[in-house]
């Protein structure tokens, strides 16, 4: 079938709409995401982003081979952790691989923790463009030297009302347009075409488990992760001489890694770090998935980890 146009996409899966899996890290969205594409000839389409990166198996968390074998996988591992990989360009590939799922007769099921991502999906993403190569450079150069909250105070006032101040991408990103478009984030929001998929075309679900459910699962995690291997993973990248501020170096856990291969930590001190940090952005997370995804279907663990879970909130 020839290319679906963005205003047919959501028509083109009205008899069995996409499905928008989200929550914190560690939730269990990559097994009920797997389990819903398995009994409806569905796709797994990734929405997190460090899990786009080749580079970061263990530590992003991404399905095995034999999870990856069961149903298709798109946009997973796909990107060199070397290059810049955007919200738009996400989107575009979202784009692509929801034409596939079209063509194919795939039931497409997002699933992921970065909210960013869903809300282009379902809303729209404003068309900004490109940021010159020699501005990222220095962006990253400020970050590096003084942290994200230098750049705070350069940032306009419309922007600041509706960023997240504690995500230190997310003012990066912020400077980065300002910058270089003269033009704050809120001002290319007012002129944001409109979405792929509407929410109102998708069912949305997002997990919010309670946290002390979560929190030991998230260091059980990472231990499984250092036993499967995560500590070479992180050697084999820090071996390409990457600059540590890029995007593609923050997967959970790679910094604390990289201090304890370079001398500059224990490797306790390492591991415990690293599961503080992750258990601070699984918090950042589900407070987005409670507050920014208000339309959303909300299960607790309780309800998602039922058995009958699938059928009871997944509609074939």
């Amino acid at each position: 079938m020839p290319a679906a146009t963005t205003n047919s996409l959501a028509e083109a899966f009205r008899k069995a709409p996409p499905i928008l899996i989200g929550g914190p890290t560690a939730s269990g969205k990559s097994a009920l995401a797997l389990a819903v594409a398995e009994r409806d000839g569905g796709a797994s389409i990734n929405a997190d982003s460090m899990q786009v990166y080749a580079d970061w198996r263990l530590l992003s968390a991404r399905p095995s081979e034999a999870e990856a074998a069961r149903v298709p996988h798109l946009l997973y591992g796909h990107r060199d952790a070397a290059l810049p990989y955007s919200v738009g360009d996400w989107l575009r590939e979202a784009k692509e691989a929801l034409e596939l799922c079209a063509a194919k007769g795939w039931r497409p099921v997002f699933v992921g923790g970065t909210g960013l991502y869903f809300e282009a999906l379902t809303k729209g993403l404003a068309e900004i463009p490109p940021i010159p190569p020699e501005l990222r450079a220095e962006t990253a150069e400020r970050i590096a030297r003084e942290g994200a909250a230098g750049l705070l105070a350069e940032l306009d006032a419309e922007t600041l009302e509706v960023l997240d101040r504690a995500n230190p991408r997310r003012v990066q990103r912020a400077w980065e347009v300002l910058k270089g478009t003269g033009r704050g984030l809120a001002h290319w929001a007012r002129e944001t075409p409109p979405p792929l998929l509407p929410l109102t075309a998708c069912v949305a679900v997002a997990l919010t488990p309670d946290r002390d459910w979560l929190l030991p699962r998230i260091e059980i995690r990472f231990d499984q992760m250092l036993a499967e291997g995560a500590l070479e993973e992180a050697r084999k990248v820090l071996a390409r001489g990457l600059p540590p501020q890029i995007p593609g170096l923050q997967a959970h856990g790679a910094p604390e890694l990289t201090a304890y291969l370079q001398g500059r930590m224990s490797f306790e001190a390492a591991r415990e770090k690293a599961i503080v940090n992750t258990r601070r952005y699984a918090k950042r997370q589900d407070t987005w998935f409670r507050n920014r995804a208000r339309d959303w279907l909300k299960l607790s663990e309780q309800d998602y980890c039922a058995d009958d879970a699938v059928s009871r909130y997944f509609p074939p």
